[in-house]
């Protein structure tokens, strides 16, 4: 099980990503109307010297189309790693449905929720 807090009107968890010169921990916000699996900012993608994958493009929430690059990491994912896509984009780190899949998200909308991400059995 993953766990985090709500505060600030934002459900949050920390998560671990590794990348070829070292890891570090991250403070991501919950996003369902994200598609993707976790964006992060251009200067982290460069520390951890994660590796260039593809481009891609998306549709934002005002209707304009935005180009951005994608890169590889390993993250810390309930316990286990786990290779993902990471989308650059230069705000906070958000967590996507995708990286979520397959997992029950619950979140106590209060100062100080509990925010819980419970694997869901097959």
């Amino acid at each position: 099980m993953i766990t985090g807090a709500f505060d600030r009107d934002e459900a949050r968890i920390r998560l671990k990503i590794r990348g070829p010169r070292g890891e570090r921990q991250i403070d991501a916000v919950i996003d369902t109307g994200y598609s993707g699996t976790l964006t992060l900012p251009q200067k982290l993608i460069k520390d951890l010297g994660l590796a260039w994958h593809t481009f891609d493009r998306s549709i934002l929430a005002d209707g304009s189309e935005c180009l951005f690059d994608v890169f590889t990491a390993s993250v810390m994912w309930d316990g286990r790693v786990r290779r993902i896509l990471i989308d650059e984009a230069n705000i906070e780190p958000l967590v996507g449905v995708r990286l979520m899949s397959d997992y029950e998200l619950r979140i106590q909308v209060r100062r100080n929720g509990k925010v819980t991400l419970k694997r869901l059995v097959r």
